[in-house]
C-alpha cells in the first residue's frame, strides 16, 4: 500500500460545505511529491492542476486562476516566493489563497513566506489531516 493510498483511506475531514470541484493548483518541482498530491486532491474530489516549476505555475494561475494554490518554495526557473510575489501584484490573482509546502523549515522562511501574503506554510513532510485541514481552513475563508 503506498503512502497515497494510506492517506486516502485515513481521510476524515468533511468538505461538504465546499463548492463542487475545487480547484486547486500544485506547483512542485518534485514529481512524486507533485504526483501524491494530485492523487490525493482528486480522491477527495478536487479539481487539481499541476506545474512542475514555478514559471509555469505562474502562467496557469494567470491563465486558469484556481480556488487555492500549492507551491513548493524551491524549485528552477522561479521560486515559490516569486511566484507569490508575482501572483499578489496582480488584481485577478491576488486574493487566491496560497499555502507554501516545503520542506524549509526554518524560522526565517516561514517568517519570509509569511511576509508575502502566503496564507499558510507546511513543512514536509506533511499528513493528509494536515493538508486537508488548511485547504478546508482557507477555502472557507476565501
Amino acid at each position: 500500500m503506498t503512502k497515497v493510498d494510506t492517506w486516502a483511506e485515513t481521510s476524515t475531514i468533511n468538505f461538504q460545505g465546499r463548492k463542487p470541484m475545487t480547484k486547486i493548483l500544485v506547483i512542485e518541482d518534485e514529481e512524486t511529491v507533485r504526483e501524491n498530491i494530485l492523487e490525493l486532491l482528486d480522491a477527495e474530489g478536487f479539481e487539481a492542476m499541476a506545474a512542475e516549476n514555478g514559471r509555469i505555475g505562474l502562467e496557469l494561475a494567470q491563465k486558469e486562476p484556481p480556488d487555492l494554490i500549492l507551491c513548493d518554495v524551491r524549485m528552477p526557473e522561479l521560486d515559490g516566493y516569486g511566484v507569490l510575489t508575482a501572483l499578489r501584484s496582480q488584481a485577478a490573482t491576488a486574493a487566491i489563497p496560497f499555502m507554501f509546502l516545503t520542506a524549509k523549515a526554518a524560522k526565517t522562511d516561514f517568517t519570509k513566506g509569511l511576509e508575502l501574503g502566503a496564507n499558510a506554510y507546511i513543512t514536509k513532510p506533511f499528513t493528509l489531516a494536515e493538508l486537508l485541514a488548511a485547504i478546508e481552513t482557507h477555502l472557507e475563508k476565501k
